[in-house]
């Protein structure tokens, strides 16, 4: 992931399309100019004692004479790009401040999310026959701490572009932080002993795997359930990173039409899911998947970082969209989101009443276990296409100029066909005939009459 978000620093410079990677070339370039303008006079009378020298001797002498462009005769671009280099690897070290903001920002969310009232829901059976509960207040904990942030930016106790200033020093202090909770879970899971469905430690004996998938299904800290708190951060912190975003071009004096529709998009979808939170209790990474680095890590850096990579682009680079173009990038979010949604709505009401209607009619249930109606009786995976849709909806406000901004859902069309192929093979494994049956109804994974 963090090499991910170098990668693309390193493409939009490469390409050209960030002015403050030029403007600090530029400077660079001007100032040692300067430097060497002054070195070339005070040596003048030197030269013309060396002059009936040698030319290989007169050529190191301007090398070692040369600054920082004559060492090892070496090209002024291949030096800034060094010097660049270095640049923005000290800017991945992170610095106290990186520490405390990334420090109260998850002690915020654990104590607000304790405290807080909101909807305790009853996640889904265990092999044991026991059931965490959630306490779904990640609404009103989100809305609290984005009134304290404005409050405390007008009475200038907070920077509201403190995020969009210190991005690489948060993301490398997430990724550390990340890994450090991970060895702690492993660890935890190695010397547990619990036979509960929760806890009981699943081993491979093989150290990579054990570390990337997780020994233990819903590990807990002091109470909080770790799995559900660490996507709640992500989703939020994808808001926080946009809202600073947003600060900043306000500040720089650069919003345009494009940046508020990327802003609109991604807060109508991320206050929808903290509207909707209680079904993140009954996917598959709640339900079933183990939590080790692959979701700490993919919950607290995937998320923010990288799916925030189109408002980051859009501060550097000016988009005009022509009226065609905002109408059909809006017309793209609101069917992603209808399909999206009301997928998703389906599967959660089936799960809690097999009966409930579904599009007004009773639902069509495959061996009293899969539902074959409404969207998902039009194809197996419905809820991917409209994620799909969302996350190029997201993308399209960035023009086509470059594909950088296009990561997020060129990266998601990759992840949700891995995933589909992966949730097949379960499915068939886990349903047998009645798997077969479904296929059978439902021709379709994700979009329908293409795939």
């Amino acid at each position: 992931m963090q090499s991910g978000v170098v990668a693309f620093i390193f493409i939009v410079k490469i390409k050209g399309e960030t002015d403050w990677f030029c403007s600090s070339e530029l400077s660079l370039f001007k100032h040692c100019q300067t430097v060497r303008a002054a070195t070339n006079k005070q040596e003048l009378s030197r030269a013309e004692e060396v002059r009936e020298s040698s030319s290989l001797k007169k050529g190191n002498q301007a090398r070692e004479k040369g600054g920082i462009f004559g060492q090892g005769g070496r090209s002024k671009r291949d030096l800034l790009m060094d010097l660049d280099l270095g640049s923005l690897l000290h800017s991945l070290i992170p610095s106290w401040n990186s520490v405390a903001v990334l420090g109260v920002y998850v002690g915020y969310l654990a104590i607000a999310g304790s405290i807080l009232p909101g909807k305790v829901v009853s996640g889904a059976t265990l092999q044991d026959g026991s059931r965490l509960h959630y306490r779904c207040n990640g609404l009103l904990s989100m809305l609290l701490l984005v009134g304290l942030l404005g409050v405390g930016a007008q009475m200038e106790i907070v920077s509201a572009t403190v995020i969009s200033e210190r991005g690489l020093e948060l993301l490398s202090a997430t990724f550390i932080f990340s890994v450090a909770v991970t060895m702690m879970l492993y660890v935890a899971g190695r010397m547990s002993k619990d036979k509960g469905s929760s806890l009981r430690p699943h081993v491979t004996g093989n150290l990579i795997e054990d570390w990337w998938f997780g020994i233990q299904l819903n590990p807990q800290f002091l109470s909080i359930d770790l799995k559900f708190f660490f996507v709640r951060a992500g989703m939020m912190g994808w808001l926080f990173i946009n809202l600073s975003v947003l600060a900043k071009s306000i500040q720089d004096g650069t919003l345009n039409q494009s940046m508020i529709l990327y802003q609109s998009f991604c807060t109508l979808y991320i206050l929808d899911y903290f509207f909707y939170e209680e079904y993140m209790t009954s996917t598959w990474d709640i339900i079933a998947e183990r939590l080790g680095f692959m979701l700490v890590f993919g919950d607290l850096v995937w998320i923010p970082f990288t799916f925030s990579i189109q408002g980051w682009w859009l501060l550097r680079n000016n988009v005009e969209l022509t009226t065609a173009a905002v109408i059909a990038n809006c017309f793209v979010f609101l069917m992603g989101y209808m399909v999206f949604r009301g997928a998703n709505k389906q599967k959660h009401d089936f799960k809690k009443d097999p009966k409930a209607p579904i599009w007004g009619k009773a639902p069509r249930v495959i061996g009293g276990k899969l539902l074959a109606s409404g969207y998902w009786g039009i194809a197996r995976h419905c809820n991917y296409l409209g994620d799909l849709m969302l996350a190029l909806s997201f993308s399209l406000p960035c023009g086509i100029s470059s594909p950088v901004p296009y990561f997020y859902p060129i990266y998601l069309l990759i992840l949700l066909i891995w995933r589909e192929r992966r949730d097949e093979a379960r499915c068939a494994e886990k349903y047998r005939e009645v798997w077969a049956e479904y296929r059978r109804l439902v021709p379709w994974r994700i979009l329908p009459y293409l795939y």
